[in-house]
């Protein structure tokens, strides 16, 4: 079975990456970006907004495609993310962790190097040319 999900890829004035901590399985304390699954009937750009707000506090315009990734999940389900590019739309807006994200926060390229992220995503941002300059 396939759960089509949404993920955003979304750059402050400083060119960091926004990332949250998952609260929660799958990728509970592991790093990554914002998103989740879309609700029934709900529209990838819906639901990316519905998403990030949820997760982060932040109102986002929704961009271009960057990239499709499946990942495996529970009881043979097949995660397919169709991550975006987002910016937010107020920018004096301050980012906070809030449903299933224990925390959020800006990061450089170094950062990524350093933090615990989920699988794949790394390799991912990197193939979409979606990552924080060094």
């Amino acid at each position: 079975m396939h759960v089509n999900c949404v993920g955003a890829i979304i750059f402050d004035a400083s060119d960091r990456l926004l990332l949250v901590q998952r609260g929660h399985p799958p990728g509970m304390g592991l790093w990554s970006i914002p998103g989740g699954r879309l609700e029934p009937g709900e529209t990838d750009e819906d639901g990316l907004r519905r998403e990030v707000l949820e997760e982060t506090g932040l109102r986002v315009r929704v961009g271009r495609l960057a990239g499709t990734v499946e990942r495996p999940g529970p009881g043979g389900v097949t995660y397919v993310i169709r991550d975006y590019l987002a910016t937010v739309s107020d920018p004096d807006d301050v980012a906070a962790a809030g449903d299933d994200a224990a925390d959020v926060r800006w990061c450089t390229r170094d950062d990524l190097a350093r933090l615990p992220l989920t699988e794949g995503l790394l390799e991912s941002l990197t193939e979409w040319d979606a990552l924080p300059p060094a």
